[in-house]
């Protein structure tokens, strides 16, 4: 069962503090799967290259990534959570909460400041505590 699921919500950049968040989990030695709907996922993609001129954060796009350069790759970019993904830690920038959330080592969701991102995540908020996880909120607090 997952530990817990983490919702940052109130995040007035998604694409940035998703950057920067993938950024130290991989720098911690953290497998994981990042999901969004595709053209967020898009731009995610484009960010993880230009966020940072002097970081390289290494990612693929799943499903369609060589299997081997997948294999040894930390963040794979998918538009739902897939289940070759199953033990990694599952960041949701506004996909479906995934059908086996019990399946990942933990769950960040980041939840925009504007209302429809708020509306969608307390959609997936209810899906979580119907599924019997722990939840934990971080509202975003501007540095």
């Amino acid at each position: 069962m997952a530990a817990a699921v983490e919702f940052h919500t109130g995040v007035a950049d998604p694409l940035d503090f998703t950057c920067r968040l993938l950024r130290k989990a991989y720098r911690r030695g953290a497998q994981l799967l990042a999901t969004a709907p595709p053209g967020l996922l898009d731009e995610l993609d484009r960010a993880l290259w230009t966020f940072e001129e002097r970081d390289f954060v290494p990612h693929v796009r799943f499903p369609t990534a060589n299997p081997a350069i997948a294999a040894r790759t930390p963040i794979w970019l998918a538009p739902r959570a897939v289940e070759a993904a199953v033990g990694r830690v599952l960041v949701n920038l506004g996909a479906a909460a995934p059908e086996r959330a019990e399946a990942f080592e933990r769950i960040i969701e980041v939840v925009g400041a504007d209302a429809d991102s708020a509306a969608a995540g307390r959609e997936r908020w209810r899906a979580y505590k119907a599924a019997g996880l722990e939840i934990q909120h971080h509202p975003f607090k501007a540095a």
